[in-house]
């Protein structure tokens, strides 16, 4: 294919997403009160699926600490166009979040044409682990993180005579940013498969500087999570996690390779 012809295919492959975000887009900002009231709202509730289970937990263990009851929490639009313009946002957020793997989809299939068949083998399953990753972070973000941070964020007070009421951009861009930062952020196994496969990583050297991963994963966690002590936390201890996994991820990448040259040798 030309040049032009490349720039042809991908716009099409644009297109077909960027179609995909819209179309689910305009269902949730049809369906206002399903989407605010029960997904948006959700974890400022003190029905919350998260704070039940909490709960429970606590009825478990013989210990009332867990159960929230109350989440001192009041919303306000301090502009005219405030609830209009997060009711567009949330929508176009919620869109891109669902439409991802097919997003992601697109995306993968004007690539992989390009790539030579020992590279299309090697990446076999790409958009499934991707999709499952990023979900898996995303469901981390929404039931865990935002319940966790929105009950610690409502009760924090430096002082009694201050009340906390939160403006309704502030509320959804925290959210967004807890959630989308778990789903980008659960994708560092499929990065390390990769460098590990292009010979940048591999197991000893992750392990080497696991010390100072553990420094990146903070500052990531302070970065693409609102600035408190609790979010960062929550977000570090899965992250440390999938580092780990990603060690062994890098380590099973080096001994298929060490088989395929092996093989090689032999033959």
């Amino acid at each position: 294919m030309s040049f032009l012809d490349h720039l042809e295919e991908l716009r099409w492959h644009i297109v077909r997403a960027i179609a995909a975000i819209l179309v689910i887009s305009i269902g949730v900002f049809l369906a206002k009160d399903l989407v605010w009231d029960t997904i948006i709202f959700g974890p400022a509730r003190a029905d919350f699926v998260t704070f039940r289970l909490l709960c429970k937990m606590g009825e478990w263990a013989n210990s009332d600490a867990l159960c929230i009851d109350n989440v001192p929490f009041m919303i306000q639009s301090r502009k005219m166009t405030g609830q209009f313009t997060m009711h567009i946002t949330s929508s176009f957020v919620i869109g891109l979040i669902v439409s991802f793997p097919y997003v992601f989809w697109e995306i993968w299939r004007f690539i992989q044409p390009g790539l030579y068949p020992k590279e299309r083998n090697s990446s076999r399953g790409a958009v499934l682990y991707v999709a499952l990753l990023f979900m898996t972070g995303v469901s981390f973000g929404y039931f865990v993180m935002s319940p966790l941070a929105v009950n610690f964020l409502s009760n924090y007070q430096v002082s009694s005579l201050v009340t906390n009421e939160f403006d309704i951009t502030s509320y959804v861009s925290t959210v967004s940013m807890l959630v989308m930062g778990s789903g980008i952020l659960f994708q560092l196994p499929i990065v390390v498969y990769f460098l590990t496969k292009v010979g940048l990583v591999n197991p000893k050297l992750m392990r080497t500087y696991r010390k100072h991963a553990i420094v990146v994963i903070l500052i990531l966690g302070a970065l693409l999570t609102p600035p408190d002590p609790l979010s960062q936390v929550l977000i570090a201890i899965p992250l440390f996690g999938l580092y780990q996994f990603s060690i062994f991820i890098s380590g099973r990448v080096i001994k298929r390779q060490a088989k395929r040259e092996l093989r090689k040798q032999k033959s």
